[in-house]
Formats: structure tokens, C-alpha cells, sequence
């Protein structure tokens, strides 16, 4: 199955999680801009990326700003 770089799903989801860790949203904006500038970046050169490449690109870059919330992203279907 093919998928796209969802760059609003992505901010969405994001945002979620800040605010359920309690980051401040203007933080949790800061990082989220930050990350996704990092994550366009890392995959503009690549023709093939998939889910499991996006994702650790993404939380190896939220992991400089806030372990938590790198954490809380790369097992988001997991925590119950």
C-alpha cells in the first residue's frame, strides 16, 4: 500500500500528543515545525520511504526536543 507524506495528519497527530502531555502549545508548535521541517528534508531524496522510516525520522528529531513526547509518538498504538 502506498502512502503520502500527510504533512497535516502528521501535525494533527502531534498536536494530540503534546497537549496530552501537557507541552505548552507553543512549544509543542516549535517542535512540531521543527521535526517536520527535519523529516521533509530527510525523505525529499528518497524515492521509496515507508511508515516505519517516517516515524523514526520523526522521533529521533522529537527526541531532541522532549523524550516524552518521542516517546508517546513512536508507540502511539501501542499505549492502552
Amino acid at each position: 500500500m502506498n502512502q503520502i507524506f500527510d504533512e497535516k495528519t502528521i501535525r494533527k497527530e502531534l498536536r494530540i500528543d503534546a497537549k496530552g502531555l501537557g507541552i505548552p502549545s507553543g512549544a509543542a508548535d516549535v517542535f512540531i515545525d521543527k521535526t517536520i521541517m527535519v523529516a521533509k528534508q530527510k525523505i525529499k531524496s528518497k524515492k521509496i520511504i515507508t511508515q516505519n522510516d517516517l516515524e523514526r525520522i520523526i522521533t529521533t528529531e522529537l527526541k531532541k526536543y522532549n523524550a516524552d513526547f518521542a516517546y508517546v509518538y513512536e508507540n502511539r498504538d501501542k499505549i492502552i
